[in-house]
């Protein structure tokens, strides 16, 4: 009878753990962080009317809310050792409930790892767009929205095999670096895909892959001498996120009460003159009313994503962030989670989304900026987007004839407020991303247009970033819908009638793109004057555009002539750059050329290694 009772009670307790305690997170840790404490946020029912204990670590503090479902639990871990601790709940002298708690060893070096910089070409890829590598998870068990590639917002298939595929494609490109837009669960009901919705920040959605093929596609890059930059959303969650559907604190988000939306103007974070409601409405508005605006300055949110950040760098041995909406967030609130993460990873890169179309506005949202020292702000954000390039790249080439504002002089414009910028080598430079035009729609397709935008974003200084596709020529309308900016690689589908990923599978029009594409990144990824050397250029004149790049060994000149007609350009006048050379190499074409009198044809660049 004692021996049956026994069982009973060990398997009520097995009971009681399993229904008392249903998350854990972080759900494991490393020894030997800088960062000596840890919030652990227990989940179970009525959760908060037990006591935790860790066997062999201390508790230091143990935080309840309204919401009785949540404990949010700090345990000490200077000196903890890597291995299993026991995480105990109890009520009085009884135990409810127990989690295996463990501690991993951090890989050598992990601490000092090295992000992406200037050296690096990034490639953005939308994976469900990019390949298809495993048909089996195009639909996933639990998760609403199920696989449709007929639907322009629907869910298509593509994945991280996909990604993992097709590496040596994005290496041939002269790409270094991935950018991937988030692969973390969204269960949405529609429009998924894009995974900025976020239902769980613990999980890699099953749609793409599980957590452990995100660490495969790592150690694959890794293995070519690549990088990987987590797309990582510290500003919203989806309304399907499981916190979000049992909120810990009424303030875990941002209310209105409820839901009221973002009115965009991010120029109220720094505007002197800004009314506290147009501040609020920007900063706490939700983006979207499927995306619930997370409270940064409230510290439990913050630790949250401070930890869960961490916990990706850790696990999936990542190589930096682009951070979404970036400007959005509480400013004093994100600035401390990029210092929190930076101060773990004092080399690791962080690249905020800040779109704005003034220097001096994205200026503000660097690291050390001087313009943010003014209101004693300083966001520790290492690199920002130059939007300013990207909007002159979209008009420019349009414009042949130069006047005071038109033509070239607006590319030439941009570089000359480099002066407002803390570090113009940590800029993300590009002509377009997944959320505007593609740049062969807006130039209908003129594959002269893009090689000049393609010879500039090689050669200036910054961090140039590709988007998927357009170097195959791809286009895409925002105004039909983000779906036509994200369409399908062709060749990424068993069953397409063209792959594009290989040579034979291209079109000629496809060559063309890809072969220049692939010859300017490729000698970039070679040439160190670019991604470290000075700048100096020249004012535009006759709608050419003439700029040097240089250091103590390496001189290499750019010439863009973005007029509708051939124009000889006198070397004398660049005599202070090119000093004692006297020809330069053509870097595509590989034809030497005289500098005393260069002679180039309409709406073309050309990059020259003076010899």
């Amino acid at each position: 009878m004692k021996k049956i009772l026994y069982t009973l009670i060990f398997l009520n307790t097995l009971f009681l753990a399993a229904q008392k305690l249903e998350r854990v997170e972080p759900p494991f840790w490393w020894s030997g962080m800088q960062r000596n404490s840890l919030q652990l946020m227990l989940y179970g029912d009525d959760i908060a009317g037990y006591t935790p204990e860790m066997e062999g670590i201390a508790v230091s503090n143990v935080r309840k809310t309204e919401n009785p479902n949540y404990l949010f639990v700090t345990i000490d871990t200077k000196g903890v050792a890597g291995g299993e601790y026991t995480l105990r709940l109890k009520k009085g002298k009884r135990q409810v409930a127990e989690y295996t708690y463990e501690f991993r060893e951090r890989e050598e070096g992990s601490a000092l790892r090295k992000g992406f910089d200037s050296s690096d070409v990034m490639y953005l890829i939308m994976p469900d767009r990019f390949a298809n590598g495993n048909p089996d998870n195009d639909s996933a068990p639990g998760l609403a929205e199920k696989a449709d590639r007929s639907k322009q917002g629907g869910r298509h298939g593509g994945d991280i095999q996909g990604i993992i595929d097709h590496i040596d494609y994005i290496h041939e490109l002269g790409a270094t670096t991935i950018w991937s837009t988030p692969l973390l669960e969204d269960n949405d009901p529609e429009y998924s895909y894009h995974t900025y919705a976020q239902s769980d920040v613990y999980r890699i959605d099953p749609r793409y892959g599980t957590n452990e093929d995100y660490r495969r596609l790592v150690d694959a890059l890794h293995e070519k001498g690549m990088k990987l930059v987590m797309d990582y959303v510290t500003n919203h969650w989806g309304a399907e996120h499981w916190m979000i559907r049992d909120l810990p604190t009424y303030d875990w988000i941002h209310q209105f009460p409820g839901y009221a939306n973002s009115n965009y103007r991010m120029e109220t974070q720094y505007d002197p003159n800004a009314s506290e409601i147009d501040r609020r409405y920007c900063v706490d508005g939700w983006f979207t009313s499927t995306m619930p605006d997370l409270n940064q300055s409230n510290p439990l949110v913050l630790d949250y994503l401070v930890q869960n950040a961490i916990w990706w760098i850790e696990y999936a041995g990542l190589d930096g962030f682009r951070v979404d909406t970036y400007s959005y967030n509480d400013k004093e609130a994100i600035a401390q989670w990029t210092r929190a993460i930076t101060d773990e990873y004092p080399y690791f890169n962080i690249v905020g989304e800040v779109w704005l179309h003034d220097q001096a506005q994205i200026a503000y949202w660097q690291k050390d900026s001087k313009i943010g020292a003014l209101q004693d702000f300083n966001s520790y954000l290492p690199a920002v987007m130059d939007f300013t390039l990207h909007d002159a790249l979209g008009t420019v080439f349009d414009e042949d004839e130069a006047t005071w504002d038109q033509g070239m002089v607006k590319v030439y414009g941009n570089f000359v407020n480099d002066f407002l910028y803390p570090d113009t080598d940590n800029l993300l430079v590009f002509a377009e991303n997944h959320d505007t035009h593609r740049f062969n729609h807006i130039y209908d397709g003129d594959a002269s247009k893009y090689k000049m935008a393609m010879a500039i974003l090689a050669t200036v200084r910054g961090i140039p970033q590709l988007y998927y596709g357009s170097e195959i020529g791809m286009a895409g309308n925002k105004d039909k819908g983000d779906g036509d900016i994200r369409r399908d690689f062709p060749g990424g589908w068993e069953g397409d009638e063209q792959n594009a990923f290989t040579e034979a599978g291209r079109t000629e029009r496809q060559k063309t793109y890809f072969d220049y594409t692939s010859k300017v990144f490729r000698w970039r990824k070679d040439t160190p004057v670019i991604h470290k050397g000075r700048t100096k250029h020249y004012l535009p004149e006759n709608n050419v555009y003439v700029y040097f790049r240089y250091d103590d060994t390496a001189t290499v000149m750019v010439v863009v002539n973005n007029s509708a007609e051939s124009r000889e350009i006198d070397g004398k006048r660049f005599a202070e750059s090119t000093g004692g050379f006297t020809s330069g190499k053509e870097v595509v074409s590989g034809k030497t050329m005289a500098l005393d009198t260069i002679a180039i044809p309409a709406k073309t660049a050309w990059i020259l290694e003076l010899e």
